[in-house]
């Protein structure tokens, strides 16, 4: 819009009324994209690992996100993205991605149905995940840390079971159809690790801050999850209480777990 307000300037100088007339168009025209843009420089600032906005600055996001659909990024069911054209297997994902610097990223993973994303971390990153449409199961997790001198219900013993597995508990084992809440989770919880299984077409429109990063060390480790009955024995949990818990072991990304880029088509970013 501003390009072309330049160029009509260029014109002709309008009289002081046109021009803040146009103005007052110009601004009420503010796509949500852009909103969610200048909320997000603000509430990532900082743009540190490990640094959780603070409770008003979720708060902020979150209402930006819960009030944005598909259409508010040009996304449909109808696209080819959502349509699941393999044969046999788990479908491709596609990525669409709208932003990334230092402090945040934004971009937007479409699933066919049947579409997985696997059992992931986040490390050090604060994440809201938006459910633009369709319905999906999601499986989240947070690391189980007990310190040395603890009698709470768990008292890991680590000869009983293999040193690559570790306990976490579940945070959160449910299926969720838009319109929905906006999912935030955070360095050390709120499901810090992952899972996204697609029952119909889904769009889910992810922030992240700060983004993965190899060079400093944020680099995304995949997981196999295993019953806490898998190794009896090895942690000791109130009677009742051993489906919350699971063990996790870091695998290599999965081999039939593809993601494909796509140019994302909807309202336009600008920095300014």
């Amino acid at each position: 819009m501003r390009v072309e307000g330049r160029l009509a300037s260029e014109r002709r100088r309008p009289s002081p009324e046109r021009s803040t007339k146009r103005r007052r168009r110009s601004g009420s025209m503010t796509t949500r994209v852009q909103t969610l843009f200048e909320t997000c420089k603000e509430v990532f600032a900082d743009g540190q690992a490990g640094t959780v906005p603070s409770p008003e600055d979720v708060d902020r996001l979150r209402f930006v996100l819960d009030n944005m659909n598909g259409l508010d990024v040009g996304v449909a069911e109808n696209m080819p993205y959502f349509r699941n054209k393999e044969s046999g297997g788990t479908p491709r994902i596609t990525y669409l991605h709208l932003y990334e610097r230092d402090k945040f990223s934004i971009g937007i993973f479409c699933l066919p149905p049947s579409g997985v994303i696997p059992l992931h971390n986040h490390p050090g990153m604060t994440v809201f995940s938006k459910l633009l449409f369709g319905s999906m199961h999601i499986k989240s997790y947070d690391w189980v840390d007990i310190p040395q001198d603890s009698n709470d219900v768990i008292n890991p013993a680590q000869s009983a079971r293999p040193p690559e597995v570790r306990l976490a508990k579940v945070k959160t084992d449910a299926i969720f159809t838009a319109p929905c809440e906006t999912s935030i989770l955070y360095p050390a919880d709120g499901g810090n690790m992952h899972c996204f299984t697609a029952r119909t077409s889904c769009a889910v429109l992810d922030v992240l801050g700060p983004p993965y990063s190899d060079s400093e060390g944020r680099h995304c480790t995949y997981y196999n999850d295993f019953p806490y009955a898998t190794f009896p024995g090895a942690a000791d949990v109130a009677p009742g209480e051993d489906e919350g818990y699971a063990w996790l072991e870091a695998r290599e990304k999965p081999d039939d777990f593809i993601v494909v880029g796509a140019k994302y088509r909807g309202p336009r970013i600008v920095e300014r």
